[in-house]
């Protein structure tokens, strides 16, 4: 299972979901799918625009746990 760790992310950049989804440039709802780790893929340019944005890498967002 692939656990998506943007919550997190967030609290240690002090940035809303609302401010995340202006600066890369997609919405607040798409955010949300992928906060609540509803998404099914995603892009990795919008990966790179996350990870740019936060100042991130890929692993810091994307975490695998074995079930």
């Amino acid at each position: 299972m692939i656990k998506i760790n943007l919550d997190l992310m967030l609290l240690k950049r002090n940035m809303t979901v609302t401010e995340l989804a202006k600066e890369v440039g997609i919405t607040q709802a798409n955010i949300s799918i992928l906060k609540t780790g509803k998404a099914k893929a995603i892009r990795f340019s919008t990966l790179e625009k996350i990870c740019q944005v936060l100042k991130c890498q890929p692993g810091d967002i994307l975490e695998y746990v074995p079930l």
